[in-house]
C-alpha cells in the first residue's frame, strides 16, 4: 500500500526537473543562435561624481521637463553631465546606469575615437594618410587611395553593401568591395566605412580591434567591460553596430569629447582630434566624423538653443549631444527601432540649455525672428 505514495510523489518530484531540463535545452538552443561576441575590458571604475544641478548653474525643474519630454518618448536613460559631474539623471523601464543596451549608432563613434588614439601614438601618421599604406591587398588598387578622412567622413565611395551582417567572413567582404563612387565626393550612410576603419586599426596597430579599443580607450575612460559582435566565432568585430555596452557609460565619452580627447585629467587623445571630428566635411557640411554639427532648418523642428551643439545620431533611439561652450554632455538612450513621429532631436537639448542660467542665446540667423530665441522681443 505504500508504494503509490512514493511513486506519486517520485512523479511530483521528477516533473519539475524534467520541465527545467526541457526549458535548459531551450535556452541553450537559444544561446547557440546568438552571435558570437568578443570581450572588450573596461576599467570598471566609479562614474564622474554627482552633484545637484544647482551647483552647476542649472535649474532643476527645467530638467525636469526635459525628462518628461524624453519619458513621453519612450526613452530609457536621460543622463546630463556639466564640467564632468552627473547633475541631472532619469532612468525608465527598469533600466539603470549599469543595464546593459545595445549601442546602436554610437558603435562607430569608437572606430572614429580609436583612430584618434592611434594617430596619438604615431601608429597612423596623418587624417589624409590611404588606406593602402594599411591594406597591402590595395597597395597597387585604386581603393588604396581611399584616406583615413574619408573614412570618418563616410565619404570612402565603397558599394554600401561591403560590410552585410551574417554574411560569413566579413575582412574578405570588405576587401572585395569595388568603388562606386570617387572618394571623398558624397557622404553615404553605411557600414562600410568604420567596419573599415577597424581593419586599418588592427593592421596600424598588429592588434585586434577590440582588444586595442580596451586598451587605448574603453579602459582609460573607466567604462565597465563590454563586448562587439563578431561575424563568426574567432572572427572580425562588427565596428559599425550592436556594441553591447552599459548605457550610462556613453556619458563618459560625452565628457571625452567635451575635453578634447581628455578624460578627468588623462589626456586619452592627442588635443585637435575631436576638434576635426566635428569640423564640417566638404562631402556633407552638415556633419564631421560620425557627429552631426548643423541642423537645417525644417518644418516643426526646432533651431539649435546653441551656437555650437553637435550629436552622435543615428536610425536608433540612441541619442549624444555635446555643447562644448556650456560643458555640457546630454544622453538619452532608446529604443533600436528608433524614435517615434513626435520626437523632434532638438527639442531635448533645448530645454538643457534653457536649464542653464548662464547660457547665452544663439546668433541670429537671417530671416529668424528674434522673438524665438530671446523672450519679450
Amino acid at each position: 500500500m505504500a508504494t503509490r505514495p512514493l511513486k506519486r510523489r517520485a512523479l511530483l518530484i521528477g516533473v519539475p526537473v524534467a520541465l527545467a531540463f526541457v526549458l535548459a535545452l531551450v535556452l541553450l538552443w537559444q544561446g547557440s543562435r546568438a552571435p558570437p561576441r568578443e570581450l572588450v575590458l573596461g576599467g570598471n571604475s566609479p562614474p564622474a561624481p554627482r552633484v545637484p544641478p544647482e551647483t552647476e548653474q542649472l535649474d532643476a525643474a527645467v530638467l525636469e521637463s526635459a525628462a518628461d519630454y524624453a519619458a513621453a518618448h519612450g526613452s530609457l536613460a536621460l543622463i546630463v553631465s556639466r564640467h564632468d559631474h552627473i547633475v541631472f539623471e532619469r532612468y525608465w523601464h527598469g533600466t539603470s546606469f549599469d543595464t546593459v543596451e545595445d549601442a546602436q549608432s554610437f558603435t562607430p563613434l569608437l572606430a572614429a575615437l580609436a583612430a584618434g588614439a592611434a594617430f596619438s601614438h604615431r601608429l597612423i601618421g596623418w587624417p589624409d594618410q590611404p588606406v593602402g599604406a594599411f591594406i597591402g591587398e590595395w597597395s597597387h588598387d585604386p581603393r588604396g587611395e581611399i584616406t583615413v578622412r574619408n573614412l570618418l567622413q563616410m565619404s570612402s565611395g565603397l558599394a554600401a553593401d561591403g560590410a552585410r551582417r551574417g554574411s560569413g567572413d566579413l575582412t574578405a567582404q570588405l576587401l572585395h568591395t569595388p568603388l562606386a563612387r570617387t572618394p571623398g565626393v558624397s557622404r553615404t550612410e553605411q557600414a562600410t566605412d568604420p567596419q573599415l576603419l577597424a581593419l586599418v586599426l588592427e593592421r596600424a596597430t598588429q592588434q585586434r580591434y577590440a582588444s586595442y579599443l580596451s586598451q587605448a580607450l574603453w579602459r582609460r575612460i573607466g567604462a565597465g567591460d563590454a563586448s562587439l559582435t563578431l561575424d563568426r566565432p574567432q572572427g572580425a568585430a562588427h565596428a559599425d553596430c550592436c556594441m553591447l555596452a552599459h548605457q550610462g557609460d556613453w556619458i563618459r565619452i560625452g565628457q571625452l569629447l567635451l575635453r578634447d580627447g581628455n578624460y578627468r585629467g588623462d589626456e586619452v587623445i592627442r588635443p585637435g582630434w575631436v576638434t576635426l571630428m566635428r569640423s564640417p566635411a566638404q562631402s556633407d557640411p552638415q556633419y564631421g566624423a560620425y557627429v552631426r554639427v548643423r541642423w537645417p532648418a525644417a518644418p516643426g523642428r526646432e533651431l539649435p538653443a546653441a551656437r555650437d551643439l553637435y550629436a552622435v545620431e543615428g536610425q536608433g533611439g540612441n541619442r549624444l549631444w555635446l555643447l562644448p561652450s556650456l560643458q555640457i554632455a546630454i544622453l538619452c538612450t532608446g529604443p533600436a527601432g528608433g524614435r517615434d513621429s513626435g520626437w523632434d532631436d532638438n527639442r531635448l537639448p533645448s530645454l538643457v540649455v534653457r536649464a542653464a542660467r548662464d547660457a547665452l542665446p544663439p546668433a541670429a540667423q537671417p530671416g529668424v525672428d528674434i522673438s524665438a530665441i530671446v523672450s519679450g522681443h
